[in-house]
């Protein structure tokens, strides 16, 4: 990109377009996201707009100028999607944070963009209803950043993405133009799908202002059901008789040996000494629902196992997610720094990913481990460092490489829920072959004519 401008006659410009209040000083917290990895992007100007109005005026001036944009939400993201990694303008909406309309009758809700996803959790839990997705930190990610990544989440088994809960979208795309896509309305067949073009395309292509959400009634009661293994063969068993039995739990998690020798200590209901594989699942529904499921579930997962544990006791099952929560920082405590990727594979080559991804590891000479989303085929294997060794880090990212090009060998994807952004570039040529990065090429220019719009990203 060849535009560079002076940060001060960049602000002093946007001042003339935006309400007093919106620009802020381009400091630390908004060139960077969770990713880390030392990537820290620049900016001459953020801009923190209070409506779409203004989200649309800005994107006008960057398009008159040629001046990069980059949108950013809560900043939680994992692959660097949020960073300006060719400085220009930061658009952040931390102030577009406005619940538009509620129809707890209807089951929908209308937000802006920068509404977090705890809220909207919240508002629809007092209502007795449910926004499933919970792609983590809810109390900082916002509704627009997880519709542009499509966020998943452990409970995405059952209820699927972010996209799947969104039926209208509207969103402002070069060269400063409000769209609105669907609406409250449950289907709609009208046009291309440009819903989904928008859902998961990490700001390349718009930047999501508000959104209409479709929410589901609460579950009256929400049963885990927990087995023990002496190993990864036996515990994927154990998911495939699962899968197999025809029963739908919300959730389907696995840890590996490794993890649990990280975080096991503090399970709350101990650990067997052969226990060296966990299946979590979870029933839930109305209450003679989730129980049938949940007893389903133990006879599924009992066979070969050395421990199943099913809490109905609240306080045991507030205390068992609590357990799950601290996973990955018991985890990263271990040398304090983690590489925790998100690739997915089609759920017959699970077992392919528990045991290479520990020999991923063996080879570069780092502890690997693997956990996460097992019903979806979405796991994420970790690779440790200490911060402080440079070469232990080199060889992390390295093995990460190599993981990528595991899940590609295997027929998955690199990405299952944290996109590509920054950190996986180049990636997604090796995926979709040339033809089908070309089509992924000639959308963005559709779109994004100038490349304008979040660039360095999802290519």
């Amino acid at each position: 990109m060849a535009w560079r401008r002076q940060g001060t006659l960049a602000r002093v410009e946007l001042a003339e377009v935006v309400s007093p209040g919106s620009l802020v000083e381009p400091d630390g917290r908004y060139l960077a996201d969770l990713m880390g990895r030392g990537v820290q992007g620049s900016a001459d100007a953020v801009v923190l707009p209070a409506t779409t109005d203004e989200v649309a005026a800005v994107m006008r001036w960057c398009y008159e100028h040629d001046v990069p944009l980059t949108a950013r939400g809560g900043g939680t993201g994992l692959a660097g999607g949020a960073i300006p990694v060719e400085g220009g303008v930061v658009l952040g909406f931390e102030r577009l944070n406005k619940i538009r309309q509620f129809d707890p009758l209807l089951w929908r809700m209308h937000v802006e963009a920068g509404v977090t996803t705890g809220d909207v959790q919240r508002l629809a839990r007092e209502s007795g209803l449910r926004f499933p997705p919970d792609p983590g930190a809810a109390e900082t990610s916002q509704i627009g950043g997880n519709i542009a990544c499509n966020a998943g989440g452990p409970h995405a088994f059952k209820y699927g993405v972010t996209g799947n809960w969104v039926t209208g979208i509207e969103a402002v795309i070069p060269p400063g133009e409000i769209v609105r896509i669907g609406g409250s309305i449950r289907k709609d067949v009208a046009s291309y799908d440009v819903k989904s073009l928008l859902v998961g395309s990490e700001g390349t292509l718009g930047l999501v202002t508000a959104a209409w959400l479709r929410l589901t009634p609460a579950p009256e009661l929400e049963l885990p059901v927990i087995g023990l293994y002496r190993d990864a063969d036996a515990g994927i068993s154990a998911i495939e008789r699962v899968l197999a039995s025809g029963v739908v739990p919300a959730t389907i998690e696995y840890m590996d040996e490794v993890t649990l020798r990280y975080s096991g200590d503090t399970y709350p209901f101990g650990i067997p000494a052969d226990g060296a594989f966990m299946v979590m699942t979870e029933a839930d529904g109305a209450v003679s629902e989730a129980r049938r499921v949940a007893t389903e579930l133990q006879e599924a997962l009992a066979e070969d196992a050395v421990a199943v544990h099913a809490p109905e006791d609240p306080a045991e099952v507030a205390e068992l997610w609590r357990w799950r929560g601290g996973v990955a920082f018991a985890i990263l405590a271990q040398r304090g720094g983690a590489f925790s990727e998100d690739i997915a594979v089609p759920l017959d080559r699970l077992r392919d990913v528990a045991r290479e991804t520990l020999e991923i590891g063996a080879r570069h000479d780092i502890p690997a481990l693997s956990f996460g989303h097992a019903g979806d085929g979405n796991i994420h294997s970790t690779f440790l460092f200490a911060p402080d060794d440079p070469e232990q880090e080199r060889r992390a990212d390295a093995a990460c490489q190599e993981l990528f090009e595991l899940a590609l060998r295997l027929g998955g994807t690199v990405t299952g829920e944290h996109g590509i952004g920054w950190l996986k570039r180049g990636q997604l040529e090796h995926q979709l072959g040339a033809a089908g990065y070309d089509l992924h090429l000639r959308i963005k220019h559709a779109f994004d004519p100038k490349g304008l719009l979040n660039p360095g990203k999802k290519r």
